[in-house]
């Protein structure tokens, strides 16, 4: 048997006997009990999870945002070489002159695909990040252990399907709102300047209409990244069952998905505020050191460091503000499928036909 069974879907119309009177505590095998969820045990659960299972969530985020900057870093390096003939024929121009269109093409042509490279790397990486989560949780309400490997392999597995999910939630939300803004503005381009004081009208009533929109269509799919890497679900199935499962639950789901963001930011915050504090130490000989007395390599350390201590603290930072918020979410996940599909025995029997091993089976097909 699959060391995943139980997670597929189950038959609505079965939702668990409430817990309550004098019945026993329910079993909690893993960071959660397995029971309906209140807001403490999702919040409470998700840190239990980023403690647990540091290894694999620290190290793999960790990792992603290591390649992220380094592409980032190699596509700036190539940007700049390639646009520096250009770019004094484009910005330092004569007063009163315009720069050349073969400089201003040769610039977007240099600038465009550059962009593009690092917006689908964004999209990848994030991908990655969000699929992990829900591996995770899949280990953590049983108890069982999840190593780097295992759970990088398993996020590689489902990797489309999340990003396909998260592709379709961005189109649908706000997609129209993007059609409409591009409309208007090719609209002002075509008609002249005499309703250009429409615009600030025309975008705060776009953004006051299409933002209660786009928030409630974010809400109800947002368990499609979870349901997509648990139930090895396509895009549109995965949005499917994320909207039956937010049904009847959408303010819950938004409360405490928000929550979770908050307190995500604010320990990522309070990390990042240490590397801080060492950068500007760092800075204190470069700033003291003025005019003839200042030293070139004191000024050059006091910014290496300086910065290496900004993105460090980033880096780590960002580890908590990515990770904790997804895993809140693949715990609002469960807790839905406890609630209206018994979701708690069918893991219980999987773990009691299934022992816990070491090895990392693949995911569901």
């Amino acid at each position: 048997m699959s060391q995943h069974a139980g997670w597929g879907q189950h038959h609505p119309g079965q939702p668990v006997p409430p817990w309550g009177g004098w019945a026993p505590r329910p079993p909690q095998p893993g960071v959660i009990p397995l029971a309906p969820l209140g807001t403490g045990d999702v919040i409470g659960g998700a840190f239990r999870a980023f403690r647990s299972y540091w290894k694999p969530l620290v190290g793999i985020i960790m990792l992603v945002q290591g390649i992220g900057f380094l592409l980032v870093a190699v596509a700036i390096g190539i940007t700049v070489a390639g646009i520096r003939p250009r770019f004094a024929a484009v910005f330092d121009v004569p007063s009163g002159e315009r720069p050349g269109g073969e400089d201003v093409a040769a610039l977007l042509l240099y600038l465009a695909p550059v962009v593009v490279l690092l917006v689908l790397t964004m999209v990848l990486l994030g991908g990655l990040i969000t699929s992990l989560a829900p591996a995770v949780i899949q280990e953590a309400v049983l108890g069982r252990p999840a190593t780097f490997g295992a759970m990088w392999r398993r996020c590689w597995s489902r990797l489309p399907s999340v990003l396909g999910t998260l592709l379709c939630t961005g189109l649908l939300a706000g997609g129209p709102m993007l059609v409409l803004y591009a409309l208007f503005f090719s609209w002002l381009v075509t008609s002249g300047d005499r309703w250009v004081t429409a615009l600030p009208v025309f975008m705060m009533i776009v953004f006051l209409v299409g933002m209660p929109v786009m928030l409630w269509l974010t809400v109800r799919f947002s368990l499609a990244p979870a349901v997509a890497v648990c139930e090895g679900l396509g895009p549109v199935e995965a949005m499917r069952r994320s909207s039956r499962l937010v049904s009847g639950g959408w303010w819950r789901t938004f409360g405490i998905a928000a929550l979770g963001n908050l307190l995500g930011a604010a320990v990522g915050y309070a990390v990042q505020l240490p590397f801080a504090f060492l950068g500007m130490f760092a800075l204190f000989p470069t700033v003291l050191a003025t005019g003839d007395a200042a030293d070139p390599s004191t000024l050059l350390f006091g910014m290496v460091v300086y910065v290496a201590c900004i993105l460090l603290g980033t880096a780590v930072g960002a580890v908590f503000q990515l990770g904790y918020p997804q895993l809140v979410l693949s715990l609002l996940y469960v807790d839905q499928r406890i609630r209206k599909e018994n979701l708690a025995e069918a893991l219980l029997a999987s773990a009691a036909a299934t022992p816990p091993a070491g090895a990392y089976p693949a995911g569901p097909r």
